[in-house]
């Protein structure tokens, strides 16, 4: 259902840019992306901001711009997990020793 919302990694777009984004999108187009968000995350913000653009869109407002493929703003993250190795990875930690009288933050029980 993602690839069919009318902007491309509409879950990951950061607040701060998802009005931008909106501005192309006709009343149809926001209101599925309203009804994605209801059924998936939910964000009180983020429905606060869509309900907002369908009422000035609904008041007279017009669409302006094109919807690009990718949003610059949304990075594929790093393939295979963490791109931590053991060179950059930090130094091996001991747990605390527990019941040790010369620890006084961990005293015997």
């Amino acid at each position: 259902m993602p690839d069919e919302l009318p902007l491309a990694d509409f879950d990951h777009i950061p607040l701060g840019n998802l009005a931008e984004h909106l501005r192309p999108l006709d009343q149809a187009q926001v209101q599925a992306l309203l009804d994605h968000e209801r059924a998936h995350g939910d964000r009180l913000p983020v429905t606060q901001l869509l309900e907002r653009r369908i009422t000035d869109l609904a008041h007279g407002a017009e669409p302006a711009g094109s919807v690009p493929d990718r949003l610059p703003e949304v990075q594929d993250g790093p393939s295979g997990g963490s791109p931590a190795s053991p060179a950059t990875s930090g130094p091996p930690v001991n747990p605390p020793s527990h019941g040790v009288p010369t620890n006084p933050a961990q005293p015997r029980r």
